[in-house]
C-alpha cells in the first residue's frame, strides 16, 4: 500500500498537490462540467484544515509547450474559489522567480494555483530540471490526479524524486476500487466494453477474462467481433487487422467459461447526424448503413445478463450516445444498472460523461476520473504516477 496524505504531518507545510483540472470549457471560456474540480475538494479541504499552505498544479488541454490563453487555468481558480468560499490565488506561471516568491510568502491556510503545466514542453517530457523547479515550491507532494497517473510526467513522476510523496483521497479511492476489481470482486462479475476500437481494449479483455463471468461487447468495437462471426455489418466501423484477435477472444472466453454477449439488433443510419433517418434491423446490417446503437432486443438481452451480477464494470458507451437518435442503448443500460443492488464501477472518459449527463452519478458505486488511467489499471499495469509514491 502507498502512503496517503493522512500518513504524514502536513501542518504548516507547503503542500504541492497535483490535481486534475483538465475540465471542458465552452466557447465563452466557462467551465462546462466542474466534476473534476469538485472531486479534488476532499484532499484540498483536508490540507487547508491542517493549516497547510496549498499549492495546486494541473494541466488543461494540449497546448504542446506553448502559452495559449484559451487553455489558461484561470476559470478553474475562479470556480474553485466559489466552491471553497475562499480566494484562490492564480499564479502567472508554473515555475520561475515570481512563482517561487509567491510560494515563499504564503501564509498558513492560503491556497494558490499554478498556471497550466503544459505551457512548458518539459512537463510531458518529464524533464528533471522542470520537475525539480516544481518540487522547489513545496515541502511535500500529494498526487490526487488519477486521470494523469498513467503518464510519467514531471508533475506526476518527476517531482517524487525531490519530495516526500503520497496520494490524496481521490487517488486512494480509485486505487482501492480498481484493486478490488482486479483481485477480489464479488461474482458473478460482468464487464461491459463499448467505445470505438477493439485495439484499445484487447489488453483489458485478456487481463480480465480469468476474473469475469460475462463479457458484453457493444459500441463500434462490436462490429469487428460481429464481422469475425461472419455477420453482415454494412458500412459500420471495424478494424480489419483485429478480426483474428476477435476470433481468439471467443476461444479464450470458452476456455475460461466466460459468456460473451454481442448486439443481435442494431439502430442503423446512413449518416452520423442528429437529423438522419434511422431504422432497427436484426442480425445483418445492409450495405451502406452504419450500426450506431444497440437495438431493443439487445438492450433486453444485456439487461438479462446483468440482472444477477454482483459486480459490474463498464468502460465505453454502447452507442454513439452524443447524438440523440443513438443514445437510447447507453441510457437504458445506465438506468437499469442504477436500479440494481450491485457494485457498479464506471471507467472514466465518455462513459462517465454519459452517466453524469443522465444524472445517475450518485446511483453508481464509483465513477472513475481517469479514462486512460482506468484502462491501464484493468490491463494489470502499474501506473507510474502511483508506483513513484512512498510505500506505507
Amino acid at each position: 500500500m502507498k502512503k496517503t496524505i493522512r500518513d504524514i504531518d502536513i501542518k504548516g507545510k507547503r503542500v504541492l498537490i497535483r490535481v486534475d483540472f483538465n475540465v471542458p470549457l465552452d466557447e465563452k471560456q466557462s467551465i462546462a462540467d466542474d466534476t473534476r474540480i469538485a472531486k479534488a475538494l476532499p484532499t484540498i479541504n483536508y490540507a487547508l484544515e491542517a493549516s497547510s499552505k496549498v499549492i495546486l498544479m494541473s494541466h488543461l488541454g494540449r497546448p504542446k509547450g506553448e502559452v495559449k490563453s484559451e487553455m489558461s487555468l484561470r476559470p478553474c481558480a475562479l470556480r474553485l474559489s466559489e466552491l471553497l468560499g475562499k480566494d484562490v490565488k492564480m499564479l502567472e506561471d508554473s515555475i520561475g522567480p515570481g512563482v517561487e516568491s509567491a510560494a515563499r510568502n504564503m501564509q498558513n491556510g492560503d491556497i494558490a494555483l499554478l498556471e497550466n503545466l503544459r505551457f512548458h514542453k518539459e512537463e510531458t517530457e518529464n524533464d528533471p530540471d522542470f520537475a525539480k523547479a516544481l518540487a522547489g515550491l513545496g515541502d511535500l507532494f500529494v498526487n490526487d490526479a488519477f486521470g494523469t497517473c498513467h503518464r510519467a510526467h514531471a508533475s506526476t513522476e518527476g517531482v517524487t524524486k525531490f519530495l516526500p510523496s503520497v496520494m490524496g483521497f481521490l487517488v486512494e479511492k480509485e486505487v482501492e476500487y480498481f484493486g478490488n476489481l482486479l483481485n477480489n470482486a464479488e461474482r458473478p462479475f460482468a464487464l461491459i466494453l463499448g467505445g470505438a476500437k477493439v485495439s484499445d481494449k484487447i489488453a483489458v479483455i485478456e487481463n480480465m477474462l480469468p476474473k469475469i463471468d460475462y463479457l458484453l461487447i457493444a459500441g463500434a468495437m462490436a462490429y469487428t467481433f460481429l464481422k469475425s462471426r461472419l455477420k453482415g455489418i454494412g458500412a459500420s466501423r471495424f478494424e480489419d487487422d483485429k478480426i483474428n484477435v476477435a476470433s481468439d477472444i471467443f476461444t479464450k472466453a470458452r476456455e475460461k467459461n466466460v459468456s460473451i454477449f454481442l448486439p443481435g439488433d442494431h439502430v442503423i443510419a446512413q449518416a452520423i447526424t442528429a437529423k438522419t433517418r434511422v431504422k432497427v434491423v436484426t442480425e445483418h446490417i445492409p450495405d451502406g448503413w452504419i450500426g450506431l446503437d444497440i437495438g431493443p432486443r439487445t438492450i433486453k438481452k444485456f439487461e438479462n445478463a446483468l440482472k444477477d451480477a454482483k459486480t459490474i464494470l463498464w468502460n465505453g458507451p454502447v452507442g454513439y450516445f452524443e447524438l440523440k437518435p443513438f443514445s437510447k442503448g447507453t441510457a437504458h443500460i445506465a438506468k437499469f444498472i442504477s436500479r440494481l443492488e450491485v457494485t457498479s464501477v464506471i471507467g472514466g472518459g465518455d462513459t462517465a460523461s454519459a452517466i453524469n449527463a443522465l444524472g445517475l452519478a450518485d446511483k453508481m458505486s464509483h465513477i472513475s476520473t481517469g479514462g486512460g488511467a482506468s484502462l491501464e489499471c484493468l490491463e494489470g499495469k502499474e501506473l507510474p504516477g502511483i508506483a513513484a509514491l512512498q510505500d506505507k
